[in-house]
Order: C-alpha cells, then structure tokens, then sequence
C-alpha cells in the first residue's frame, strides 16, 4: 500500500471518528503527517485491509494498542482524549 494510500484512509477515518459520541463542539481528530506515518507499519501489520470510517481503523489500532509501536500508541491515545 502506497503512503498516500495509507494517509487518506487515516484522514478519512479520522474525519468520520465517531460523531456519535464525540461532543457537538469538538472537531474529529486529525492526525499529521507525521502521526499517520507512524502508525504505518502498524496499520499494515494490524488493520490492513480495514474499510475506512467511521473510526474504524483507529478502533483496530485501539485493539492492538499493547502490540503498537510507542509512537502509534501516542497517536491512538491522543484520539482517545479528543473523543472524551
């Protein structure tokens, strides 16, 4: 998979993050560049092939969280504080 690839299925499930639970005023989490590369090898090793929204892709990264790589891990904690 392409790192471009991999970025819009990051920003896309990022951007449908569970509206659901997350509150009216706050926006959906938007990892950088930088964040999305990190968990790139996770998210193929993971979650690859996941269909993207939702928050689908940071649920699979969230299950894996103990199996992550220290910088992924920051990425899926900072979306979970964002979510609260």
């Amino acid at each position: 998979m392409s790192m471009l690839r991999f970025m819009i299925l990051i920003v896309g499930a990022a951007a449908m993050f569970d509206a659901a639970t997350a509150r009216a005023q706050d926006l959906p989490f938007q990892p950088t560049p930088e964040q999305r590369a990190a968990c790139e090898a996770d998210y193929n090793k993971f979650c690859l092939g996941m269909i993207p929204g939702q928050g689908r892709i940071i649920a699979c990264l969230n299950r894996q969280h103990d199996q992550l790589s220290e910088s992924c891990r920051k990425l899926v904690d900072a979306s979970r504080k964002q979510s609260e």
